[in-house]
């Protein structure tokens, strides 16, 4: 079946370039004898998942409690919760993980540590739990250099119904590189702030068994990971323009495209409109402290050449493209096709329910998107 029979707009996975992606990120982790827990929230797909995992030993991240027992049912029995568990889900987490071989919770608060130990008890359950450290991002975690975190620390490990496994941090900061020898910069930053606060934890009596830091921009450029148990990136199974624009990768490895149909053309405003909108590629800004004219994806013909077309504008069904050269009006038609790398990838997936999947440019698959947040 060709791409021009597909309805529009729509998800395409190119299935060789999330096997390359996987394999990279795997054989990396492997040379620096760093487990690989890799983070599923980009794709929510068993497919891609069993990519990312092959080869080691099938532990994987999630963002949210319906996607980890989604991937549960499906064989990823062994998953790292990866946002500071709300309160008010520790009944239902207790309750999954006991149809789960390991269901690992993160908390920053005393709030969910209180919610975890009282469904824990009611339910008989040893639950392992990761500490949430903030290595420089901001937005959760303890203050490594506090007094709270080896407090909170000392509490988890002190608890009959806990089993305190370790800590776990972030550098979600990277995405606001510039530069590459900025990246490495925060990636060595990650390490040192993580694992200087596992050792405060043990210097202080208590066993930290796992050091985990994750993000694909440290994951990718991050040159030491002495002291790090394991790595948790997610996005660059697909990467997308953003990863692109802060040298993550290149465009050629992003592994899924939106593909739109054209529905206008216009000369005169210099103007051609898709049916991918707001709702089909998200409205991410994408890398604009790098690129203020990045738009919003990078726009290809169907063999994935660039285009000289930039996407200025998303309505809510509508794209807008900007013609950066009046020869694209010779070949595009009302009718005639593109593909646009996202910005985000993780933002444009979770609008289609399942990928198209493509292998040197036939459709070979159709994988299937978890309908569950």
């Amino acid at each position: 079946m060709s791409l021009t029979t597909l309805a529009t707009p729509c998800a395409l996975v190119d299935r060789d370039r999330v096997d390359a992606n996987t394999a990279a990120m795997a054989a990396r982790a492997g040379k620096r004898g760093v487990a690989l827990r890799p983070h599923v929230k980009t794709h929510k797909c068993a497919e891609a998942a069993a990519l990312q995992v092959r080869g080691h030993d099938g532990g994987i991240t999630a963002s949210t409690l319906d996607g980890a027992i989604w991937f549960a049912q499906r064989g990823f029995d062994d998953v790292t919760l990866a946002v500071p568990l709300a309160p008010v889900r520790a009944e239902a987490a207790v309750v999954a993980s006991e149809g789960m071989k390991r269901l690992g919770l993160l908390i920053d608060s005393d709030a969910a540590v209180d919610a975890i130990e009282a469904a824990a008890r009611a339910r008989g359950r040893i639950v392992p739990v990761q500490l949430k450290v903030d290595c420089g991002y901001g937005r959760a975690g303890v203050n490594p250099e506090g007094d709270d975190g080896p407090r909170l620390a000392r509490r988890l490990a002190d608890s009959p119904h806990i089993d305190f496994e370790g800590v776990l941090a972030h550098a979600g900061h990277s995405y606001a590189s510039t530069t590459v020898d900025e990246v490495v910069a925060i990636a060595e930053s990650e390490r040192a702030v993580t694992v200087g606060f596992a050792d405060r934890l043990r210097a202080d009596g208590l066993e930290v068994r796992t050091v985990s830091v994750g993000s694909t921009p440290t994951a990718v450029h991050g040159r030491d990971w002495t002291g790090v148990t394991e790595l948790r990136p997610g996005n660059y199974a697909f990467f997308d323009a953003f990863q692109a624009g802060i040298g993550s990768c290149s465009t050629d490895a992003c592994a899924m495209t939106v593909l739109t149909s054209v529905i206008g053309v216009h000369p005169g405003r210099n103007q051609v409109l898709t049916d991918a909108g707001a709702l089909g590629l998200s409205k991410d800004a994408g890398p604009r402290h790098v690129d203020p004219d990045c738009g919003y994806g990078v726009v290809l013909d169907l063999d994935r050449r660039p285009l000289p077309l930039r996407v200025v504008g998303l309505s809510q069904e509508h794209g807008e493209l900007s013609v950066l050269d009046p020869v694209v009006f010779d070949t595009l038609k009302v009718g005639s096709m593109v593909q646009i790398i996202p910005n985000h990838s993780c933002l444009a997936a979770a609008l289609y329910s399942q990928y198209v999947v493509v292998a040197g440019g036939e459709i070979v698959d159709r994988w299937e998107r978890s309908p569950r947040r």
